[in-house]
């Protein structure tokens, strides 16, 4: 019980220290840069990804490319790679940051575009084209609407591994939620580093919702009857 009452210890001190809600050091502009890091990684892998799996779903060729983008998925050091791209780039822009989550997004996404496309029954395919669609029709108009739920949880996944992984961010002296964390383990600070803690959960819980919501809002309810996102 003793680490309970510290922990809710640190979230008041935390969050009732007025100088922590203003500043460029405050709760809202670094909420705000670990906003613009996640939305651009994400948005970055999203125009990449997408259109790749759509393209290899569609055609067939070059699915080895989505293996091995999986297998990557599952051995790429992102605090390695962050080092790596810091050493190379400096510290000058944000890009030493956003290159490696832009690699970190791009797997989910990409694997289950393709898994999607590639998923969609063939007879459908083959209704479509009997209607005379043609290729480009035939993907746009049949194979994106059925493959979308599975499109959605390929970008919901990276979005949340994007926001919990910006924190590393505060490794190159930019800013973002994981400066409370990282400055507050150097400095002892615990308060900081719960603070920053909870600040990254509730971010990545808000993200989940959102994408939630779109999937509700933009996936067919026929579809979204047959598909069952795990």
């Amino acid at each position: 019980m003793n680490w309970l009452i510290s922990f809710f210890a640190w979230m008041g001190e935390f969050f009732g220290n007025g100088d922590n809600w203003s500043g460029p050091g405050g709760i809202p502009m670094r909420l705000l840069e670990h906003l613009e890091f996640s939305a651009l990684a994400l948005l970055l892998a999203v125009l990449v990804a997408v259109p790749l799996g759509l393209v290899i779903g569609h055609t067939g060729r070059g699915e080895v490319l989505v293996v091995i983008s999986a297998n990557l998925a599952r051995a790429l050091p992102t605090l390695g790679l962050l080092v790596m791209f810091v050493l190379l780039l400096g510290t000058a822009s944000i890009w030493p940051v956003i290159i490696p989550l832009v690699l970190l997004s791009v797997p989910p996404i990409l694997v289950n575009t393709f898994e999607g496309i590639k998923g969609v029954d063939p007879d459908l395919r083959d209704a479509a084209y009997g209607m005379g669609l043609r290729g480009p029709q035939v993907l746009g108009r049949v194979l994106v609407p059925v493959a979308l739920p599975l499109i959605l949880l390929g970008c919901r996944l990276s979005a949340i591994q994007v926001v919990a992984t910006t924190t590393v961010a505060a490794y190159t002296g930019l800013g973002g939620l994981g400066r409370y964390v990282i400055d507050g383990f150097a400095t002892k600070d615990y308060a900081s580093v719960v603070g920053g803690s909870v600040l990254i959960v509730l971010f990545a819980l808000v993200v989940q919702l959102l994408f939630t919501l779109a999937q509700r809002v933009t996936v067919s309810p026929g579809v979204s009857r047959r598909v069952i996102v795990r």
